[in-house]
């Protein structure tokens, strides 16, 4: 659960302590000194969203403070928090909303929670599930390498209670890499999911720069490979975020990459920078490019891609097995294959 949000006097990149006394670092990256400010370019016209509102939006916002949940769309500064919000969606965020990691794309707070938990988070978000009456749930998580098994048990624990109370309710688990640690992913992807999803965020040249040091574009294709090994059943999901420098031929050596090691779903989204302290954007990726991507992960094998501008790793995560780009464009059909719009036999989504 969360362990409350920040007061609002605290600035981008200060440190604060949470009512656990968890020293973090506000949106996870220090101010950082620079002799030249940035200078911000206007977002193209396609990556307009609506400001939240709305009685359902109101609604899940009630539910996930009543609850004391964290959902990664507050901590993550998701463009699409009032979309899918106001459509009784939300993206549950696990094991509190302070993060080991440094990840240099990412707004969730850092500091070190020296092994706090909420242990009546697995209930409380199975009940929270039933109370919003969803058929798709998503639970993310913080990195937690305070934690023995990262976290593992937790995830798991958390998975069973939604299943317990609302056994038709599918279930994506958007992990932490656990740090490779095999029996942990077991743990997690036995736990009754449908979908295990570990995003490799950048491609391979740029994850040092990209990514927190403890993770590794390497590690979280191990990851991703031994889930699906050892349950091939389990569907496997990864994003990649476009804009942060990676050429074209690296964004499609990734997805060899991936398809290799047999991942089923792939969506690929535009980098935005959360504020001044993150990588500033390096190109605007037009919803044409995205669209021309889409297609060659397809004929690349991939079960499908999901791409676009505002396209995130959980967003309309349940739309993914429609087989038309989430419903944002016309749905391009896999080479040698009829088009099917029919959700996944073995995933009850009605």
């Amino acid at each position: 659960m969360s362990d409350t949000s920040p007061p609002k006097t605290v600035a981008s990149g200060e440190k604060f302590r949470t009512t656990q006394g968890i020293t973090a670092i506000k949106d996870g990256q220090k101010r950082r000194a620079s002799s030249e400010p940035q200078v911000f370019e206007p977002k193209p016209k396609w990556l307009r969203v609506k400001a939240p509102g709305g009685s359902r939006f109101e609604a899940v916002k009630r539910n996930v403070s009543e609850h004391r949940l964290s959902t990664v769309c507050q901590e993550s500064h998701c463009p699409n928090m009032g979309e899918c919000w106001s459509n009784g969606t939300a993206t549950i965020m696990l094991m509190g909303s302070v993060c080991t990691r440094a990840c240099r794309f990412c707004a969730v707070d850092t500091g070190n929670p020296n092994g706090w938990l909420d242990l009546e988070e697995p209930q409380n978000t199975a009940k929270s599930v039933e109370l919003m009456a969803l058929r798709y749930i998503v639970l993310t998580s913080v990195d937690r390498d305070d934690l023995d098994d990262g976290g593992a048990a937790h995830y798991a624990a958390s998975v069973r209670a939604i299943k317990e109370r609302t056994p038709h309710v599918v279930v994506e688990a958007l992990t932490p890499d656990f740090d490779g640690d095999l029996q942990a992913i077991e743990r997690v992807v036995d736990s009754g999911l449908e979908v295990f999803a570990q995003n490799v965020e950048t491609v391979k040249r740029l994850t040092h720069a990209v990514r927190d040091p403890r993770a590794g574009y390497e590690k979280t294709l191990r990851v991703l490979e031994h889930a699906k090994r050892h349950r091939p059943d389990v569907l496997t999901k990864t994003s990649l975020m476009l804009g942060l420098g990676e050429t074209d031929e690296e964004v499609l050596q990734t997805m060899d990459d991936l398809r290799a090691i047999g991942v089923d779903i792939l969506t690929l989204g535009q980098y935005l920078q959360p504020t001044r302290n993150h990588l500033p954007v390096q190109r605007w990726v037009s919803p044409e490019a995205f669209n021309d991507f889409r297609e060659l992960g397809l004929k690349k094998g991939f079960m499908e891609v999901a791409a676009g501008p505002l396209v995130r790793s959980s967003y309309r995560a349940d739309k993914v097995f429609e087989k038309n780009n989430l419903g944002l464009a016309a749905p391009v059909p896999v080479p040698g294959q009829p088009l099917d719009s029919s959700l996944i036999p073995t995933l009850n989504l009605n």
